[in-house]
């Protein structure tokens, strides 16, 4: 089988289950109400980082994770965000503790490609892609929709430089921080 390194990204079709996707969209449209943090990558779209129900969701796809990716995996954090009208994703790249990365859609009132260097990714709700956070510059344009919850879900290879990462170190901010 072909590790990450070799196919740099794939589309995973249904990384979650049904009852995993209900879950998770009543929770995130419920988490609206509550304190939450923006960035600079997507200014105006509300964040969690270290969510902990996004934690263990990041926990429970690891063995997932580590059979898509053909390498043993340390988790490092997960964080998701609520993107709303004319939101956007920056062109970047990640950060060492994103070494292997997963963005998964959780819910979406219209798609919304995501680009990875050259190529553009549609996903349909408890679709993910899996990807090298900091090798491939990925991004998106402006939404265009209402609403869209996406997870990004981090890890590390065990064997691999950024493997120090195990369990992400950065702190926790509040909003208005």
């Amino acid at each position: 089988m072909a590790n990450i390194n070799q196919f740099k990204y794939k589309l995973i079709k249904n990384f979650f289950s049904k009852e995993e996707l209900i879950i998770l969209q009543k929770y995130c449209l419920n988490k609206l109400d509550e304190n939450w943090i923006t960035d600079d990558q997507s200014p105006f779209s509300p964040s969690w980082y270290k969510d902990a129900l996004m934690n263990a969701m990041l926990e429970l796809k690891l063995s997932r994770m580590e059979e898509e990716t053909g390498l043993k995996l340390f988790k490092t954090y997960a964080f998701w965000r609520y993107y709303l009208f004319g939101s956007i994703l920056e062109n970047h790249k990640d950060r060492p503790s994103c070494e292997i990365s997963v963005t998964a859609c959780i819910h979406q009132t219209e798609t919304w490609p995501i680009h990875m260097e050259h190529d553009w990714i549609e996903m349909e709700e408890g679709d993910a892609v899996i990807y090298l956070g900091c090798e491939l510059e990925h991004g998106r344009k402006p939404f265009e929709g209402d609403g869209c919850a996406q997870v990004f879900m981090h890890y590390v290879d065990q064997n691999g430089k950024y493997s120090h990462f195990r369990d992400d170190n950065k702190p926790i901010k509040n909003n208005g921080d």
